[in-house]
């Protein structure tokens, strides 16, 4: 009678193998996770860019249906509720009205009334709070646009 000899059969995955899977999927999570976030940040923004601009031409319309008057008040301008106002379904953002212009802070070159500042600023308790390269987005009724932040208004308005 032979002897039996013990065969190695493989079933499933050593340790070793296993653990370079782990460190494989946690590098590639370290790298998709801040750029998600990126994208994420990028797209509030632009969700804050884009109500400005939408109140902008609000109140343009206000003033051409209403004489030389800019107006400050919500339901003029197709809002419900107050100023500041909430931003898109996710409320990240708030927006605020200033007339006439000289009258807001921080606009540095105040257009000459009638004139209008609008501003979206990051609603307090969110994560777009913590954003310090684009912290507002303003546009005043000349046309200017500005922003406050790390990166310049034109960086922020650019993208």
């Amino acid at each position: 009678m032979e002897p039996r000899t013990a065969t190695r059969s493989s079933r499933g995955f050593t340790l070793i193998e296993l653990m370079i899977v782990v460190v494989i999927a946690a590098i590639l999570l370290s790298i998709a996770i801040p750029s998600y976030m990126s994208q994420i940040r990028e797209s509030r923004r632009t969700e804050a860019k884009t109500a400005v601009l939408d109140l902008a031409a609000r109140e343009e319309r206000y003033l051409s249906t209403n004489g030389a008057v800019y107006s400050t008040t919500p339901a003029d301008l197709g809002y419900i509720g107050p100023f500041p106002a909430l931003v898109g379904p996710d409320n990240y953002y708030t927006v605020t009205v200033c007339s006439p212009a000289a009258n807001c802070d921080p606009n540095p070159n105040p257009p000459a009334a009638p004139s209008y500042y609008i501003t979206a600023t990051p609603a307090a308790g969110t994560s777009q709070a913590g954003d310090t390269q684009c912290t507002s987005f303003s546009v005043d009724s000349a046309g200017q646009q500005f922003s406050t932040g790390t990166n310049t208004s034109q960086q922020c308005w650019a993208r």
